[in-house]
Order: structure tokens, then sequence, then C-alpha cells
């Protein structure tokens, strides 16, 4: 690996006498960019992008790692901030998104700050995070490409793109993901510890086998004899209102779901079925969906659906039809299929075969993919830092898994104080997976955990809060701000002035 760093540094030296902050003959010089030699990578096109809307001019440089991880590097042409940015890809990845926007998985969020900024498609060509196609032939350079390699691999050629155009390398180095984003933030910082100075990781994918177990716990408990869908979507509402009647605190928020004291038995329907009631299936359902797969003995195999997510189930559980339905357990059969399992049962294995005793031990084919490793010295001894976010209302990747890993790392490292010198979780009340969708918390152009990170990684100021922010509809009018609290401490309303008002609440803990 020597030779590697020793190519950068030539390439450093190289332009060592170029204005910072500009690229060495201005735009011209981007389309010598795509000339660049560079290990094991093909560069294909590199092109001057006129500013437009919120966006600066950048030159654009599109190449692969290969043998196949796509990716698109944007170089601002004037008044580079020193430092790059790097997104990530949520689901499955499968293709290029580099205009994706507001602040989930978006390399924009990073060029608006005049980062250069980059993206790549995690290894392989799919059509949507839950196309799973390429994984049928178990190709294991795909499988590891999308598993580990994807990121540091794009990390190191693209950080030789900016020495080579700015004529200096990076000062500071980030990377922001969500969900499999997040999974790939965490594996940065356990296997690859030196590719980053600072990192947020949102709503982490960190226990794919038990993610697995629980989606396909989900489909089972919502399907009745007939193989439908027990759920009348026309109800999630009525839920979702009820569920906020008797948890939500003085801002409409769930702080702590886990000690919301709803039971799904206050709904059940009285004799007749009807819109504002449930059947006694459905109740049985719910139930089953917030106590969350567990073996026949009462082992908990992984947590809940949590309470107050109820808004968000249509689009995350395919609930808003049939149709949906269906679609939703053919993505988790398919997952089971072609990557859960080692090897695939064969084209008749359903959800009804799975077997919550003997099964969740065969779920073995995500080894490579699993990134909930708690020992990140190296990635502290060398002054990393770890941002971690987590909608405490997300219905998919479920917070409670989060906070559980945290705590673990917390045991390993010996105490809070010592994690939260460089890692530091943040539960946000109300929003959904990777803050997709907004009501009735914020989405995730309401939330941006990057300047806290830079605060913390270039003037050691570790955040204590973050403020969300709701707007309403798709305007600039706020509806209200909050601080989250870095745990385990939660917002406690001071009881004076506005509650929509982020100065009147404070911080105390610890999380009970």
């Amino acid at each position: 690996m020597a030779h590697r760093h020793v190519g950068i540094l030539i390439i450093a030296t190289t332009f060592a006498c170029t204005t910072w902050g500009a690229a060495a003959d201005g735009p011209n010089e981007c389309a010598k960019l795509a000339d660049q030699k560079i290990e094991n990578a093909n560069l294909l096109s590199s092109t001057v992008i006129p500013a437009s809307d919120d966006l600066p001019e950048y030159c654009r440089v599109l190449g692969y790692v290969r043998p196949a991880i796509n990716f698109e590097v944007r170089l601002p042409t004037e008044n580079w901030n020193g430092k790059f940015y790097m997104a990530g890809c949520g689901g499955w990845c499968g293709r290029l998104q580099p205009d994706r926007p507001g602040f989930t998985n978006a390399m924009n969020h990073g060029l608006r700050r005049n980062y250069a900024a980059v993206t790549m498609d995690g290894g392989h060509w799919g059509l949507g995070f839950t196309d799973l196609r390429w994984a049928h032939v178990k190709d294991p350079i795909a499988r590891f490409d999308f598993e580990q390699r994807a990121v540091t691999e794009t990390a190191r050629v693209s950080k030789e793109i900016v020495g080579a155009y700015y004529g200096k390398l990076p000062e500071k180095s980030y990377f922001a993901g969500c969900s499999n984003g997040g999974r790939q933030a965490h594996m940065e910082a356990w296997k690859y510890p030196k590719d980053f100075d600072g990192i947020i990781s949102g709503a982490p994918w960190l226990n794919a086998a038990g993610l697995q177990t629980a989606g396909l716990w989900n489909i089972r408990a919502n399907t009745d004899a007939d193989g439908t869908a027990v759920l009348d979507p026309s109800k999630l509402s009525m839920i979702g209102e009820a569920v906020y009647d008797a948890c939500a605190g003085k801002d409409g928020l769930i702080e702590k779901p886990d000690q919301c004291a709803f039971e799904p038995e206050s709904l059940e329907c009285n004799g007749v079925n009807g819109p504002e009631c449930l059947t006694t299936a459905e109740v049985q359902t719910l139930n089953k969906f917030y106590k969350g797969p567990t073996t026949s003995d009462g082992v908990q195999l992984y947590p809940g659906i949590p309470l107050g997510s109820a808004p968000y189930w249509s689009f995350w559980l395919g609930l808003e039809n049939e149709q949906a339905w269906k679609e939703n357990k053919s993505a988790w059969i398919d997952e089971l299929h072609y990557y859960g399992f080692s090897q695939d049962p064969g084209p008749e294995y359903d959800v009804a075969d799975f077997d919550f005793d003997k099964d969740p031990p065969q779920i073995t084919g995500y080894k490579d993919l699993e990134a909930g490793g708690t020992d990140l010295s190296e990635f502290q001894e060398r002054g990393g830092k770890l941002l971690i976010y987590h909608g405490l209302a997300d219905p998919l990747l479920v917070a409670e898994a989060t906070r559980q890993w945290y705590d673990l790392m917390m045991a390993d490292t010996g105490d809070s104080e010592t994690t939260s010198d460089f890692a530091r979780l943040f539960l946000v009340p109300g929003m959904d997976h990777c803050g997709i969708q907004s009501d009735p918390g914020v989405g995730h152009a309401g939330f941006d955990p990057l300047p806290a990170l830079e605060k913390w990684v270039e003037e050691g100021v570790a955040p204590e809060s973050i403020i969300m922010t709701k707007t309403h509809g798709d305007n600039s009018d706020v509806e209200w701000t909050r601080p989250v609290c870095a745990y385990p401490s939660v917002a406690e309303y001071a009881g004076s002035g506005g509650p929509s008002e982020a100065e009147n609440w404070r911080c105390v803990g610890p999380y009970p």
C-alpha cells in the first residue's frame, strides 16, 4: 500500500506552488483531469458545469474504480474551502445520484459549501434501492465492493483528483451517509479509520441479519390466512393520532417511545368493525409490530417498531395498498434469497417457511457487510469524530437498535465520557427513516448535523445539541425549532416561553 501514498505525495508536491482555492489554470485545467493516471481507476470525462440555482460552477469528473465502482467528483472552480465531502448511498445503492436534493446521501450538500464533493454507486447497477438482482449470481467482487470497498477506494481516487486539480490535498475530509450510507459510515470508522476526519452516520444499518429477521416478522404479523394484509390502510391515520394523543409531549412529538403507555387494545372494536376501531386481528398485528421478533422462548431477536412511527408505515412498510404490500413482501424475500441465506433456498421458499427459532443463525450472507463493530479505537486515537443521528419514529431501521449499539460501545470503551469525546448519538423525535418524510417530525432538510461536526473536528467544540427546524410545507415559514440533545440527555421544556422555540428547551439527562 505504500506506493499509493507516494503517488499522492508526488501530486501534492508537483502543484505546491498553485494558488489554493482555485484550479491551477482556471477552468481550462478541468479538461486535463480525465488524462490523469490513477492506480486501478479509469477517468472517463472532465467538464466545467456552469453555476445554476444554488450550486457554484464546478469541474465534473466521471470515472470508475475497477471493476465497476462508478463515481462523480465535483470540484468548485473558485473559492474551494480546502476540504473534501463524500456522500454515501442508501438501500442497495446501484446508481449514481449526484443531484439528490437536501442532505441525505446528497453530495451537493457539500458542494454548496464549496467542498470538493463526491458520490458513488456501490459498485453495481440497480434500478432502485430495493433492486437486488445484481446479487443473484453471488459475485464475490460485486458483493465486497458494496460491502466495504466502494467508499474507501472512491475516497482514495477522489482525493488524488482533488490534489491534481487544486495542487493541494484536502485539509479535512468528511463523510455523510444514511441507512446503508450510515452503515458505510460505521464501516469507515471501524475498518478504514484513516479515510475521514469527521463522519456523519444517519439511521445506520448495523445489524443486517437482525433487520432481515424483523422484516420477515412484520410480514408474517400482517398476513392473514388468505395471504393478504391484515391492517386496513385507511386506519393508519387513526392509529397514529391515538398514539400521539397518548404519548406526545409539549411539542407534539414523542421523546421516549419506549415509555409510551399506549395499548392497541384501547382501539379494539366493540362488536362491529368500523373506520375508527381495530379488529381483533388488527390489534394482534399491532402488538406483534411493537413487540418485535422473538423466538418461541421469548428471546428478543431485534427491537420492535417504535410507537409514534405509524404515520410512516404506509411508505416504509408497504401499507399504502395491497399492491404495495405485495411488493414489500417480495423485496424481503428477494433479500433472503440473494443475500441473507448463503445458499439460496429455492424459488418456492416463502415468508411462511421462515423458522424464528432455527433460521436466524442461518442468515450468514451478511458477514462482510455487518458494520456493528464497537472497537473504534484507531479512529478515536487519530482524532476522528463520529456523529450519529437516528429518527425515533423510524419504522424500518429502528433507533433502539442504534441506541443498543451505542450503549455497548460505551461499555466496551469504559465510560460515557470517553465515548462522547469522539462519538455522539442524537435521537431525533418524530423523524422517520433518514427524514425522507416530514410529518409530524422534521425531514432531512430540517436537521443538518454538518456544521456541528465541522466545529467539533476543526475547533474541538463537541455538540451538546443540534437544532431541528420544522417548516410549513414547501416554503420556508418556520413552524417550530427544537434542540436534539446528545444521548443520554433528552430535551425538556423549560416551563416558560413558547414550546415552539428552541431557546425554551434544555438538555437534561440521562435518558432512562
